[in-house]
This record gives C-alpha cells, structure tokens and sequence, in this order.
C-alpha cells in the first residue's frame, strides 16, 4: 500500500528507516516460525508387564513366643547358678538355686501339723487315743454286767413276788436299780459312738486343712527357689550373680522357646484400614542385610494406640527361627502386602496425573503428547497398575526438563 500525505513524505526524506522496518518484522516473524517448531525435552517411561505390590512399611519388635520369667519369691540370695546366657536347656532341667532354708523348715513344720492332724483325726474316728478307747472300752463292759446283773434280780423278785415270798418294795426297788444300770450303759455307749462334738470335729477339720495349705504354700516356695525349665528353650537373660541379694518380685531368669518368635508391629492409623487378616509380612534385620523372614497378618487391631509420637494400631505375627537368629527385643523392618498383581501393565506414578477424580497420562505418538484417561488399579510408592486406557509398550511422558506445563498436541522431544 503506497504511503501517502505527511507520512509518504517523512519516510521519502528517510528512506533508511524503511529499511530497519523490514529487517525487524522478518526477525519477529521468523522467531515466531521456530517457537513453533521447537520440542520440549522431556522424560519418558514405557508401559510394560510386571508384577506390582502394594505394601506397609513400618517398624517393630521380636518378642519370644513362649516365654518363661523367673522371679525372687521372697527377699533372699542366689546360691547357685547352673547355666548362662544362651545356654540352650531341657524341660525339668535345674537353672538357678537361691537360699531355700526357711522355706525347708516351713515345709518341716507343715508336715509335722499335718501329722498330729491326722493323730486328732483318727481319734475321732476312733472315740479317742488308744488310752480312752481301753477304758470306755473297760467301763462298757463293767456297765453291761451290771445292766444284766439288775435284770436277773428283778426277774427273780418278780416270780417270788408271785409265790407270795417278795415283796412289792423289794421288786420297786429292783427296778430301779435297772434302770439306772440301763442309764449307767447307754451313756457308755453314747460316749463311744459320739464322745466328740460337732464344733470339736469341725476344729480338728480345720487344722488338717490350714496344715496341709501350709505345706502346699511351702513347697511352691521350695519350687520358686528352685527354678527349673518348664520346656525346652534358650536362657537368653540372667541379670543376678551368685551369693547376690534379690528383693521379692526381681527378675531373676528368662527362658524362651526361640524357634518360634512373635514380631509386634506398629502400623499407623492411616494404614490400619489396609489390614486383612491373612496379608503376607515381611521381616528384616539390619544386623542381618538380604536376610527375610516371612510371615502373615493374623489379625486387625481393635484399638489405637499412642507409641511414642504416632498413632498407632499394633499387631503381632509369628515367624520361624529354627536357626535361632533373630533374638529377643531387637528392632525389625515389617513390610506388610496388602496387594500383590502378578503380570499386569505398569507404569511410574509420576506418569499419571489427577483432574476431577479422573487419571490420565500423555502418551507420546510421533513425539507429540497425547491424553488418554486410563484407570487404575494398586500402586506403590514407584508404580501403578494400568488396568484400562493404555496398551502395553506404551510411551508416556514424566516430567519435562524445563518448566513448560504438559498439555495434549505439546511437541516433545524425548530424553534418555
């Protein structure tokens, strides 16, 4: 369009700046060519088959399965120790002896009540001592002859009084004296079947069963004294020393079945709901690296707990340890799999991006992003699991190199 008036005129006188004019629109235009044209570099992954967990990882604590604690009965020493730490022992065997003195002459005193007990006892049964007996014994005798003595006279009287030759008073007479020989033998005999009385057995009762509590009571001290395995296992804690003073309620042993342990696992909150009762566990020690101990979940926690500064819900599992490794009280890695998928089509998580509770990914066809919305399945930390919208092998962006957004038709180009 030619230039007309003041303006034609003004750039007639500088024909310079027309030359200017031109070299920068032909810049500005040719910039605007190659903006177009430049690729984003950007990261990629390929979607591939893989076997992907969902898993819990947390902390926790080896505790023996079946453990036995010895503790002091009674404020008293050690007198003897028969094993040592780690020492692996058999059920019945002796392991530790602390002073039994007192205990022994409690027993000694209990078992001489519980004879002179059986002593009372046995004279009840019997009427009394073998003293009492011979003289009841003597008197029931003398009282029957005399019962049978009073019984012929007063027959004799009778028939006499009958033939006229005795006399009214003397029969009366007669039969008094019967009856009291009568009263004098029914005593006897009431004194041999029932000489003691019921508040006198129930005593006598008493003191047999307070001896014989007595003894009972002294006898599991003998036993606490002495501490014996109550299975085979390993003494894996002796805190005391021998001739060492120990209080009532010390610890004196520990002794525990190691070929079994239970792992207490500390799981947060959060994570509780994940939990399914039968969900394999993981074990690992850092004392003992690529070492794993497997296990399985045996049960939900009912409640919530605090441990330390986290909320957790604690649960326990046991593990084999026939080779005895994992010991008492150290701290273990727990990794719980609440999902396992075998052979599914994977991609990286940062591959996967969230809009209106939708998950798509950027396919790259022809280095060019395309959205395809996918759904998903279990993820982990690393991976999530493709189940539809996506075909195997392939491409998908992740972040690109520089801070340009991704968006759907965006020219890529990819970097290793």
């Amino acid at each position: 369009m030619p230039l007309n008036g003041k303006h034609g005129a003004f750039f007639a006188r500088h024909p310079w700046l027309t030359g200017i004019g031109i070299v920068l629109a032909a810049g500005i235009f040719l910039a605007s060519l190659m903006s177009r044209g430049d690729a984003v570099p950007i990261r990629f992954a390929t979607a591939q088959r893989m076997t992907i967990r969902s898993m819990v990882s947390t902390n926790g604590k080896v505790e023996p399965a079946d453990n036995f604690e010895a503790h002091a009965p009674v404020g008293t020493s050690i007198r003897k120790l028969l094993v040592k730490e780690g020492d692996h022992v058999t059920q019945g065997q002796l392991l530790l002896q602390m002073d039994d003195a007192d205990a022994r002459s409690a027993a000694a005193r209990a078992q001489a009540q519980i004879s002179a007990s059986e002593a009372d006892r046995s004279a009840l049964a019997s009427g009394g001592n073998q003293e009492e007996v011979l003289t009841l014994q003597s008197q029931l005798v003398k009282t029957r002859a005399e019962r049978d003595t009073a019984q012929r006279n007063l027959d004799a009287l009778e028939r006499l009084q009958k033939q006229g030759a005795a006399s009214p008073g003397e029969v009366k007479a007669a039969d008094d004296r019967l009856q009291r020989a009568t009263a004098d033998l029914n005593l006897v005999q009431q004194k041999q079947k029932g000489r003691y009385s019921k508040p006198e057995i129930a005593r006598v009762e008493a003191q047999k069963s307070e001896a014989q509590a007595a003894y009972a009571a002294a006898e599991d001290l003998l036993r606490q004294l002495n501490v014996r395995a109550p299975f085979h296992g390993v003494v894996y804690s002796l805190p005391v020393k021998p001739g060492a003073y120990v209080n009532s309620g010390d610890l004196v042993l520990q002794e525990a079945n190691l070929s079994q342990v239970r792992v207490r696992a500390f799981v947060d909150e959060p994570d509780v709901g994940r939990l399914v009762a039968g969900q394999k566990i993981e074990i690992t020690w850092d004392a003992m690296p690529g070492r794993v101990w497997q296990s399985q979940v045996n049960g939900i926690p009912a409640v919530i707990k605090l441990h330390g500064t986290r909320n957790v819900g604690e649960i326990t599992c046991l593990v084999g340890n026939a080779d005895f490794k994992l010991l008492p009280n150290v701290n273990v890695g727990v990794t719980i799999i609440t999902a396992e998928h075998a052979n599914v089509l994977s991609v990286p998580r940062e591959a996967v991006h969230q809009e209106d509770s939708k998950s798509y990914v950027y396919e790259i066809v022809e280095n060019e992003l395309h959205r395809r919305d996918v759904q998903t399945s279990i993820s982990n930390l690393t991976q999530v699991e493709v189940i539809a919208g996506l075909s195997e092998n392939a491409q998908v962006a992740l972040a690109p190199m520089n801070a340009k957004p991704l968006h759907d038709g965006l020219a890529v180009k990819k970097v290793h």
